[in-house]
């Protein structure tokens, strides 16, 4: 590639725990001979997706490379924070073939699109695809929708009813805009699971959309870099739900920070989270947690009810034995204290 050659950029979008940061730390690992960046957009304060991709850092993508944003939607911090970060990216030495943006779980990918329109990047910067990255089973079962039941009968009720979730449109307004489908966990979902999930899909896309089942986010780098699909000259063929709005809003989701103490056994935590994804309708939680008599730390990744967590790395001697958990949900379902009192365990509360 030359310096005066377009950077191509891959847009990585899913909804929350799709599996959007194992498939990036895949590249990472294979990158297909390309010097990849990438830039990861929090949603919350807590950078648990970026200190996983740079604990994966290789040579041709050395920490260094690897951007967070976690002051809001990329889209919506375009001249403060996107342009000066993909611009840092762009005067790297060497200078990276292939720039990965993950956006935050409750990203609408149209309207980051639009930030490419801006003069400052768009003669330097093509959108080369957006990935849209599908869990098999959360789609099979309808769980971006809070109830799918009570839709459905508002929507047999009264067609002039407005039926459409907030978590329904962001899943469909990912797939509009999306060149890739990829179909993560298929194994978790069975194929009965997949087939459904595979409806889902068609009924959502706006155009006939290439899906590939992915497991553990291993696909063959070729199938979803260098697609030349210039999206940010594409726009109108990527239908959204907030077609007719100016701005987008954020206001359907909410996240707080939990800080959480040494945890004698991890199943306390899991059983935890599980009653909040159950009771309180939570739908990701994400962070870390410290286990007495355990020297590493444990990463801790909840969708729903179905929490997987491992320890990752040692904790530094500088650094607190402290736990953090980001905890996301629909506005009317965050309650600070309820979700305090599930998460730190009662004795310790009082203290």
């Amino acid at each position: 590639m030359t310096e005066l050659s377009k950077l191509p950029v891959t847009v990585i979008t899913g909804f929350l725990g799709s599996g959007k940061t194992t498939l990036i730390s895949h590249l990472l690992q294979n990158p297909g001979g390309r010097r990849l960046a990438v830039v990861v957009n929090e949603f919350g304060d807590v950078g648990v997706d970026g200190e996983i991709l740079k604990g994966c850092a290789l040579p041709d993508c050395p920490a260094e490379n690897i951007m967070e944003l976690a002051n809001g939607c990329i889209c919506c911090t375009v001249a403060d924070d996107f342009i000066p970060t993909i611009e840092a990216l762009m005067a790297l030495e060497p200078r990276p073939d292939h720039i990965l943006i993950e956006t935050s779980g409750l990203a609408l990918p149209k309207p980051l699109l639009k930030a490419f329109d801006w003069p400052d990047i768009r003669s330097r910067i093509t959108v080369d695809g957006v990935i849209a990255l599908a869990d098999a089973e959360a789609v099979a079962a309808g769980r971006f929708a809070p109830n799918v039941a009570a839709v459905d009968a508002q929507r047999l009720a009264d067609d002039s009813l407005d039926h459409d979730t907030p978590l329904s449109e962001v899943f469909a307004d990912q797939i509009a805009c999306a060149d890739i489908i990829l179909l993560t966990k298929p194994d978790l979902a069975g194929p009965d699971g997949v087939a459904k999930a595979m409806a889902r899909i068609a009924q959502d896309a706006p155009r006939a959309l290439p899906v590939v089942e992915v497991a553990e986010g291993a696909v063959d780098p070729r199938v979803i870099l260098g697609l030349g699909a210039a999206a940010e000259d594409d726009i109108a063929a990527r239908p959204s739900h907030h077609d007719d709005h100016d701005d987008h809003e954020h206001d359907d989701f909410e996240s707080i920070v939990v800080d959480i103490p040494e945890l004698a056994d991890p199943a306390q935590l899991v059983n935890a989270i599980e009653g909040l994804a159950r009771d309180h309708n939570i739908l990701r939680v994400k962070g870390y947690a410290s286990v007495a008599g355990k020297p590493m730390r444990l990463l801790v990744q909840a969708v729903g009810g179905r929490v997987r967590h491992q320890f990752d790395r040692a904790w530094r001697k500088d650094e607190p034995r402290q736990g953090r958990l980001v905890v996301i949900a629909e506005h009317d379902n965050i309650d600070a204290q309820v979700i305090g009192a599930a998460l730190i365990p009662a004795p310790q509360l009082a203290q």
